[in-house]
């Protein structure tokens, strides 16, 4: 598909505003790195972690679990996120649309049960 005049005016604004945007960040970014100071020691190059001394290695194994809850907290929050415009469109979407969220919700709940059958949630 080859663009006609007209058309690449119409896109020629938000180029040179990307162009310009990328220049200025590039040119803040070497200014900074040109200009800063140099000091290096080692105190300044250990890691800092709100106030707090470093304990132990940072590569400890975790447990999965936490991992396990996140990811879950994630896709059940994700679903309400797509329960929302559904709420708000209530009345538009007639039968049709409460058939397909119960659907939707059918699918959600039944990973949730096989999480608590596998005993996911549970912590020992």
């Amino acid at each position: 598909m080859i663009l006609s005049a007209s058309q690449i005016s119409v896109f020629l604004p938000v180029a040179m505003m990307f162009v310009v945007a990328l220049g200025f960040v590039g040119l803040v970014m070497g200014l900074t790195h040109w200009m800063g100071p140099k000091r290096k020691s080692k105190i300044k190059l250990e890691s800092f972690e709100c106030g707090i001394e470093v304990q132990g290695n940072a590569r400890s194994p975790i447990s999965v679990k936490y991992f396990l809850v996140a990811i879950l907290y994630v896709l059940f929050d994700v679903e309400v996120i797509f329960m929302y415009p559904w709420a708000v469109n209530f009345k538009q979407l007639g039968l049709l649309g409460i058939i397909e969220m119960f659907s939707f919700i059918s699918v959600f709940l039944v990973g949730f049960f096989y999480i608590i059958k596998k005993g996911a949630l549970e912590w020992e």
